[in-house]
This record gives structure tokens, C-alpha cells and sequence, in this order.
């Protein structure tokens, strides 16, 4: 790739679009969290002027349940002293520096990682547009790949501080760039490898790599006259060998506590969570989840070796409830579980700092189960982001799904809650047990377009049990979590409702497929109908009610803002809440 090449997808035509879209999104999410107050000036034309009051920004916007703003980014203008100017997202933040409340330490990384969002969606424009209806038959990896958007709330979300272009180029998960993962042998004085229930290291190793490249391997570490039975073997992100452990580690390779063994032959692609691999040569395979020392959304995403060893056992855990619990079994509900995970603990950085420090989360791995092989006849895979994808003509792929499954919109949608939602709701009633359920850790398994199950993912980093009563075993006991009662509801208000279900029922009222009333009321109808199932906890459905008419509002993009390092003390994942009035609950009366 030549010099001028590696940026050729930034023409002046891609970055005006890509501005365009950040700012409508940034106005959108913030007049959500209440950092700006737009001024109605018409009907449906509102305005919003800097912290000086001397630029204003224009625009026309539906207003819908949820307090969401559907700002249509063609109706979009800037305008300084009576002239028209570009929409440019960095001014944009400097011009509302004080308002969003970013500090001189934050504003100059928050406008990095604004410009590298930016120059990813000029990327994802020079890729052949698919219309959803195309996407919808599309297979597993060809829908993840084919994602434009990210997390839908964060406006600064392909921030991924750490790649240059040529690395963005090989590793974004939009490039569709197939990656082979970099082995080490890590030896077993500083390294440990924990497993699932039936699974032994040697074997296991050598069905996910194959026999001539552990062979070929241990022969590395043989002529090196170290003996294979001293080492176990880790998964490296390349990036991360090349910009982190060929220097921060520099002494465990000098001391050959660390051995560079070379590339697997397998290939793999990378996921919307940009550190974990689905195994393009063998799909039947594990997917491999790498620690990746690269900022990205708020937080660092390294991989914690301390956390690795407890991980194998929180998943076999959750699969026997899963197993033994006949509410979420009618559901279909499963779960990818992650079968086994190796770490390396660097004993001068943990002697150096806290256990929640990116220091501790530089080399670890997990093996996570391929849902692949699950599948039956006519049965396809989908990422759950998917649903609030909208393709260059403004459809969404939850619309065209509706369309190839010939339902009508509220049978569909009530297929696809009972699915994923249903399962949520009995999870935290009946065990005080939530999740992470945002759109790129849930699978949807689809035929014909009809949502058939879900499959839940990212277990056991993401995974709480809110109850302090709970007899867990030793092994899972770090899931319990300390939450306020007021604020536990929280885990579907916030996650479910606000950050994913806000977004599929403005897409789908925006196109006429079905209007937001009848969207919710299928929510609460679903609720009821699960309610309904479970009389014996009714003492739980009215101390938590889903029913309630407002809940808090919780504020992401505040927290990014207000520090976009680490967004949240792990230590204290509920203290850290970014809380500001209330929303109405678009349920409540329904």
C-alpha cells in the first residue's frame, strides 16, 4: 500500500457525510442526556447555539417516546454571524466545549477519538452500499462486517487510540481483514490455564490449532533447548505483540519466560467488539478473545489475567441455570459459553499497581464457544446490532426481516422479545441476575427472518448477581454486586429499553412499518405474558415494577465525556451512574 493510499477513503465528499452524520447523532444523544436544550423555533425546527451564543445549529427533528431525537441530517446547518459554515464535528465540540462539560485534559483525546470515528465512517463509504434486504440473507460474518454504525448511544464510538491507519486497515472488524493471531508460550511460573467441566490443556490445545502447528511449535521451544512441558501456549492479538509486548515486556522475553512461536494458520475476523476472533478457516471452532491495550469507548480493553481464572467456572454455571430453569429453557435461551482462558501475570506491574490497572490486563486470552454448531436446517446467525443497522437509503435491517419472515410487525416483534427479552425478565426476577444485553453481545438465531432464539454472549466479565442473600459458589462469588433496590431496575431500563429497544422502534415508526404505540404496547404485553407465567414471584414484579410510570435516566455519553479513559470505577460499577431526571416509561399504562 502506498503513502497516499492509506488514506485515500478521506476525500472532501466522505468527510463532509461523515461530519454531517456525527453531528446529527452528537445533537440527537445529547439533547437525550439533557447536556443541550434545543430551541423549538417552528414546528419540529429547533435550534441549538454554542457556548457563546454566536454559532447556531439548525435542524428539523421528530420527537418520540424516551425523550429520542430523530434529527434528519440533510435539514442540518451551521451558521456563525448570518453565514452558512461547514458542519465540522471537532469545531462542533470546541464551540460546545463548556456545555458537554469536557475539560481541557479530555477535550484534546475526546477530538482524537471523534476523529477517528469520523475517518472510520469515510471508510465504511467507500464500501459497496447492500440494501438490508440483500444483508437479511446475508451469512454470519458477512452481517458483522457489514455493520456502519457501532453503539448506538455513544457518539464517539470507534475511538480504538492505538491503530494507525495501516492497523485500522487490518484489524477493524468493517475491513473484513482476515487476521492470523501471533502464539506465545508462556511459561507456567507466571501463567495459568483454567478450563470448563471435560476439558484438558493438551488436548485442547491441539484441537484448536491442529496437531503440525503444536508440533511445529514445541519444535521452536525445543531448539531453543526449553522443554514444551515448562510453557503454556497464549493467543496474541498482533497489535498487541508488536506495540505492547515486544517492549513492555521486554524482559519476560529477555528471560525467556515469554517465547515468540510465530503465527497460527488459521484465519480469523474480528468481531464489533474489535479484540475477539471468529474463526474464519474453521468456523466450527472457538471464537479467541485477545487482550488489546487500545483505548476504545471509555475504557482500555485489556484482558485481565486474575479475571481469566474464574471465568470457565462462571460459565459452566450459568449453563446448568440456564439447563435447570424450565422458564428460560421454553424460551430457547442459550449461551456461548467460554470454555477456557489462559492468563499471564507480570509480577513488577502487579506489584506496582491496582488490580483494575491496564497494567494487569496486557496478555490473556479465552476460547469462547462458536454458535456455529448449534444451528439446525435453515437456521442462520445474526449479530443483534443488527436490527438497528440502516443501509444508505435509510431502511433498517430489522424492517427487512420483518418483510422476508411475511408476519405482520407485532407478531414479529413478539417472537423476537420473547426471545430476548422474556429471558432478561425471568434472569432478574427469579436470581437477581443480569446482563450486558446491548446488541453486539446477543446472537440472534433467525429463519426466514422469524427471530427462532437468542444466544447470549461476553458472560463473565459482564454478568451480576444483584442479590446479597445469593448462595453462589466460591468460584462465581465475584458476581455479587452491591446496587441500591431504586436502581437495580435499571439493568432493563437502561440497557434494554433505552439503549437498544428506543432505537429499533424509531427506525421502524420512521419507515411505517409499525407505529411506536404498538411497539410498546407488545413490550408490555410480553411482560404481562411472562408475569402471568410466573404468579409466584408477584411479590418481586411489584417491588421491582416494569410497570413504573418513569425511571431514572441514566447518561452514557456523560460518562465518556467526563472521562474517557475509564468511563466507570470497576470497583463501583453502580456509583458511577451518570443520573438526570427521569424518562417517562413508555410501558406505564399500557
Amino acid at each position: 500500500m502506498s503513502l497516499a493510499d492509506a488514506v485515500a477513503h478521506l476525500s472532501p465528499e466522505r468527510w463532509e457525510t461523515a461530519n454531517r452524520l456525527l453531528i446529527r447523532k452528537g445533537l440527537a444523544e445529547f439533547a437525550h442526556e439533557r447536556l443541550i436544550e434545543p430551541e423549538e423555533t417552528d414546528k419540529d425546527q429547533y435550534v441549538v447555539r454554542s457556548d457563546d451564543g454566536k454559532t447556531r445549529y439548525d435542524f428539523t427533528a421528530v420527537r418520540r417516546a424516551l425523550d429520542h431525537w430523530q434529527i434528519d441530517a440533510d435539514s442540518l446547518t451551521r451558521h456563525r454571524d448570518g453565514t452558512e459554515l461547514p458542519l465540522a464535528a471537532l469545531d462542533f465540540f470546541v464551540e460546545l466545549k463548556d456545555t458537554l462539560g469536557l475539560s481541557d485534559e479530555i477535550l484534546p483525546v475526546y477530538l482524537e477519538e471523534i476523529s477517528s470515528t469520523l475517518s472510520g465512517t469515510c471508510y465504511k463509504l467507500t464500501k459497496p452500499q447492500v440494501p438490508v434486504a440483500e444483508l437479511a440473507k446475508a451469512d454470519f460474518q458477512d452481517i458483522e462486517t457489514g455493520m456502519t454504525e457501532g453503539h448506538p448511544c455513544f457518539v464517539a464510538n470507534n475511538g480504538r487510540l492505538g491503530f494507525g491507519i495501516h492497523e485500522y486497515l487490518s484489524y477493524a472488524p468493517e475491513t473484513a481483514s482476515p487476521v492470523r493471531l501471533v502464539w506465545l508460550a508462556a511459561h507456567r511460573s507466571r501463567a495459568a490455564f483454567t478450563a470448563g467441566v471435560g476439558i484438558e490443556y493438551e488436548s485442547f490445545v491441539r484441537q484448536e490449532l491442529g496437531e503440525d502447528t503444536v508440533e511445529r511449535f514445541y519444535g521452536v521451544l525445543r531448539d531453543k533447548g526449553l522443554d514444551p512441558a515448562d510453557y503454556l501456549l497464549i493467543p496474541v492479538h498482533p497489535w498487541q505483540w508488536w506495540n505492547k509486548l515486544t517492549v513492555t515486556f521486554a524482559a519476560e522475553v529477555a528471560r525467556e519466560l515469554l517465547v515468540c512461536l510465530g503465527e497460527g494458520d488459521d484465519e480469523y475476523l474480528a468481531q464489533q467488539s474489535i479484540r475477539t476472533f471468529f474463526n474464519r478457516s474453521n468456523p466450527q471452532k472457538h471464537y479467541v478473545k485477545t487482550a488489546l491495550s487500545v483505548l476504545n469507548m471509555g475504557f482500555m480493553r485489556g484482558l485481565s489475567a486474575a479475571y481469566m481464572e474464574a471465568t470457565p467456572a462462571i460459565n459452566d454455571w450459568l449453563a446448568g441455570l440456564i439447563e435447570g430453569d424450565p422458564v428460560l429453557k421454553s424460551t430457547g435461551l442459550t449461551i456461548i459459553r467460554e470454555r477456557a482462558a489462559v492468563g499471564y501475570r507480570h509480577l513488577e506491574y502487579e506489584a506496582a499497581t491496582d488490580r483494575y490497572s491496564p497494567y494487569r490486563k496486557m496478555l490473556a486470552a479465552l476460547w469462547r464457544e462458536s454458535p456455529v454448531p448449534s444451528l439446525q436446517d435453515g437456521e442462520s446467525l445474526a449479530t443483534m446490532a443488527s436490527l438497528v443497522h440502516v443501509d444508505h437509503e435509510g431502511r433498517s435491517f430489522a424492517g427487512a426481516l420483518i418483510e422476508r419472515s411475511g408476519l405482520t410487525p407485532t407478531d414479529w416483534l413478539r417472537r423476537y422479545l420473547r426471545a430476548y427479552y422474556t429471558p432478561l425478565l425471568h434472569s432478574f426476577y427469579a436470581y437477581d441476575l443480569v446482563f450486558m444485553p446491548h446488541g453486539e453481545n446477543v446472537i440472534l438465531v433467525l429463519k426466514d427472518g422469524v427471530v427462532e432464539r437468542a444466544v447470549y454472549k461476553d458472560i463473565a466479565e459482564e454478568i451480576a448477581v444483584m442479590d446479597p442473600e445469593a448462595v453462589l459458589p466460591p468460584a462465581v462469588e465475584r458476581l455479587r454486586v452491591e446496587v441500591p433496590d431504586d436502581k437495580k431496575l435499571l439493568s432493563i431500563f437502561t440497557d434494554v429499553f433505552d439503549c437498544f429497544f428506543r432505537f429499533l422502534a424509531a427506525n421502524l415508526a420512521a419507515e411505517g412499518i409499525l407505529e411506536e404505540e404498538d411497539f410498546w404496547r407488545t413490550v408490555a404485553e410480553v411482560t404481562r405474558d411472562y408475569q402471568h407465567s410466573v404468579p409466584e414471584l408477584a411479590d418481586k414484579f411489584a417491588q421491582y415494577d416494569m410497570f413504573a410510570p418513569e425511571f431514572a435516566l441514566s447518561c452514557l455519553n456523560r460518562l465518556q465525556l467526563r472521562n474517557n479513559r475509564q468511563m466507570v470505577d470497576l470497583a463501583d460499577p453502580s456509583g458511577a451512574l451518570q443520573l438526570v431526571g427521569t424518562l417517562n416509561n413508555p410501558v406505564a399504562g399500557l
